[in-house]
């Protein structure tokens, strides 16, 4: 019947009739359609369907979304939009209005460049330029770093305050690049053209590494990184990159064809300086540890110090058992010569007795020359005995002055001892009100402690 109308125009029909066959006619003819073009005039009542009307240039159409379709949408369209719709050709039989009943949404600009992302990723990847054996290794200590970014950007302060920060001694030198816009990719291919010369002109201060990197955004703030002829140039360049481009969620083709990807530039800078950072952790652990072995060393040489002095024995203690020792050389020195006189008084007396006995002047005389010899030899001998004790009491007196404290009194140095007779070695043994006693050379004295410094 529908061809009949077309053809023919004889039959006369309803105004509906001629609404349900279009209907059927369009629906048969554009099925599964897709359709580019902006949202204007958008409407959501409350059955939760969405009406809109999706223009462009040279004409627009009146759309409708039913709930169980705009459910899965994964953004919210306003006017304004440039999205891509699918869906089929109808029309709404009781005014007639020709309208798009939608199956399917989703923003144009980011639907066509993640396709052209996935298309350019899937190319380079069959090519080989992400394969990970051919990644070159990020310097460990590097000193001099490259950074390709614009000199504008928070990026920049960021990646500059991070590398200061945890790697002081490393160079950072800016390498200005357009990191977004059309001209984008051709001011990074030149930056890092750049940097090759200068490594070239200086060989003794060259780059290490260089880090190409810009904060977040859209896919369409992104899309310089994701430019063919900038990743063909990063895969044939021969210093070692580090992508740090966009947030953490962000991947772009320079992420996958850089020898090192990080998820932000603050990042970048992280990975880049992470031997210096921990090295300093290092020496921040060396430096506790060698405090630690000094305190014990310390604490060991102290406690065999504070043994030592335990054991050994007061000057004053030597000095009374020296003088002791010297008591008891004299009491022998004079029971020794008591017991010579005494014999030799007994031998004279005896002597004399017998010369009485025998009246032999002679006999007399040549015991009075013994007697004499005797005496002689006694007399020698107690005055060699005298003489080796006397050496003997010097020596014993000289080694004593040499330990005694009271040497040092004669110096004028002073002894200072508490109400226990103990000797004050710090400040921090005594306390203001106590009572101390001073030790001079020739007597001491008595004082209270008034103040302390």
């Amino acid at each position: 019947m529908c061809a009949d109308i077309v053809e023919q125009g004889d039959e006369i029909i309803s105004v509906g009739q001629l609404n349900q066959q279009a209907k059927k006619l369009l629906e048969n003819q554009f099925r599964g359609v897709s359709v580019i073009g902006e949202i204007s005039n958008i409407a959501r009542p409350s059955s939760g369907h969405i009406y809109f009307t999706l223009k462009d240039e040279d004409g627009a159409i009146r759309c409708a979304m039913f709930r169980n379709q705009n459910l899965r949408l994964n953004f919210d369209p306003q006017n304004g939009d440039q999205c891509i719709l699918k869906g089929q050709v109808s029309l709404y039989a009781p005014r007639g209005d020709y309208q798009l009943i939608v199956s399917s949404m989703q923003p144009a600009g980011a639907g066509n460049l993640m396709q052209q992302f996935e298309e350019l990723k899937k190319k380079l990847d069959a090519e080989g330029l992400f394969a990970q054996e051919i990644k070159k290794q990020i310097p460990i200590q590097p000193k001099h770093i490259g950074v390709i970014t614009s000199e504008s950007t928070a990026a920049f302060q960021d990646i500059l305050t991070t590398i200061q920060r945890r790697a002081p001694i490393s160079q950072v030198s800016l390498i200005p690049a357009t990191v977004q816009g059309d001209t984008a990719p051709k001011t990074l291919i030149e930056a890092l053209q750049g940097a090759l010369n200068y490594n070239n002109l200086n060989p003794d201060n060259g780059f290490d590494v260089i880090l190409i990197c810009r904060g977040g955004g859209s896919i369409e703030d992104l899309w310089a990184f994701n430019n063919e002829s900038l990743a063909r140039e990063l895969f044939d360049f021969p210093l070692p990159i580090i992508s740090g481009v966009g947030h953490e969620i962000d991947f772009t083709i320079t992420d996958f064809v850089a020898d090192l990807r990080a998820p932000t530039p603050t990042a970048a800078a992280e990975l880049v300086t992470e031997y210096y950072f921990q090295l300093n952790d290092r020496l921040e652990e060396w430096k506790a540890n060698l405090s630690y072995l000094i305190q014990a060393r310390l604490t060991k040489k102290s406690q065999a110090i504070l043994f030592a002095s335990q054991n050994l024995k007061s000057p004053l203690t030597m000095l009374k058992e020296q003088s002791q020792s010297l008591d008891n050389v004299e009491i022998r020195l004079v029971n020794i010569m008591q017991n010579i006189m005494s014999g030799a008084k007994q031998s004279f007396q005896l002597t004399t007795a017998q010369i009485y006995q025998s009246s032999a002047l002679q006999r007399f005389g040549k015991y009075e020359v013994r007697l004499a010899n005797t005496l002689n030899s006694l007399n020698t001998q107690i005055k060699n005995l005298i003489g080796k004790k006397k050496l003997m009491l010097s020596s014993v007196h000289s080694n004593l002055r040499a330990i005694s404290p009271l040497a040092v009194l004669d110096r004028g140095y002073a002894i200072v001892m508490n109400e226990n007779g103990r000797a004050l070695k710090s400040t921090k043994d005594l306390k203001v009100g106590d009572t101390v006693t001073t030790r001079l050379a020739d007597g001491g004295f008595s004082s209270n402690v008034s103040e302390k410094d």
